[in-house]
Order: structure tokens, then C-alpha cells, then sequence
């Protein structure tokens, strides 16, 4: 599975995640994509076969519910829970929960088969 990470998400993750070997971009290494509304990343992802990783649910479901009632392919996303925290002390705990799940779903259908949405999990336990 290929990973866009949206524009609250740090590009560190990204890196990270490439030195892991996995196939990840910020929406923060793009200049097409820096400051774009939702609905521009959303449409960019089915060209590059990628699932997008976010917290702001708010925009992404409906737009993905919107491509899943039009019968559209789509990569789906990667739900970041609240319990995740977004600073830059707490990155390595993301790039350890999304490699994580990289390694249990290599496949760009993993998403799709769970209905559009993948929860991100800690393994840590936290």
C-alpha cells in the first residue's frame, strides 16, 4: 500500500517510512499539493494508487463516501485516532503504528477490502 500523509502530518513520518522501504509522501514535500483543499489531494490519490492518512475525518469521509456511491476505485484512508498525538515528540510512535500496518497490508486493495477505512493501531499499546 502506497501512503499520502496529509498537511497536519509531519514530512519526518514520510522519511522515515521511506527509509523502512514503504512508498510514503507528505502532502509538505509537494508544492501541488501544499495548501490545496481536501477535495485536490482527495482526487490526486486515485492517479497515484495512494491511501491518504488523516485525522480530519471531517472532509475526507464524505468525499470518500461520495467516490464509493459513484462506484469510483479509491485507495481509501488511513484514520489517525485522537490517541495519536501530532508533535514532534510523539513521530516515532506514528512511523511505528504505520509501518506496522505497511508490513500486515503490502497490497494497495488492503484498504478497499476494509470498506474504504483502516483504523491506524498502536503497537505499543498506548
Amino acid at each position: 500500500m502506497k501512503l499520502l500523509l496529509d498537511e497536519h502530518l509531519s514530512p519526518e513520518i514520510a522519511r522515515q517510512l521511506r527509509e523502512h522501504g514503504h512508498d510514503v509522501v507528505a502532502v509538505g514535500e509537494r508544492s501541488d499539493l501544499r495548501g490545496r483543499a481536501d477535495r485536490v489531494h482527495f482526487a490526486s490519490l486515485h492517479d497515484e494508487q495512494r491511501a491518504i492518512v488523516t485525522r480530519d475525518l471531517g472532509d475526507f469521509r464524505p468525499l470518500l463516501a461520495e467516490a464509493l456511491r459513484r462506484g469510483s476505485s479509491t485507495y481509501g484512508l488511513v484514520c489517525v485516532p485522537a490517541r495519536f498525538p501530532l508533535n514532534r515528540h510523539a513521530i516515532g510512535r506514528l512511523v511505528a503504528a504505520l509501518d506496522a500496518l505497511l508490513q500486515a497490508h503490502p497490497k494497495v486493495d488492503a484498504a478497499i477490502s476494509l470498506g474504504g477505512e483502516i483504523w491506524l493501531q498502536d503497537p505499543t499499546g498506548s
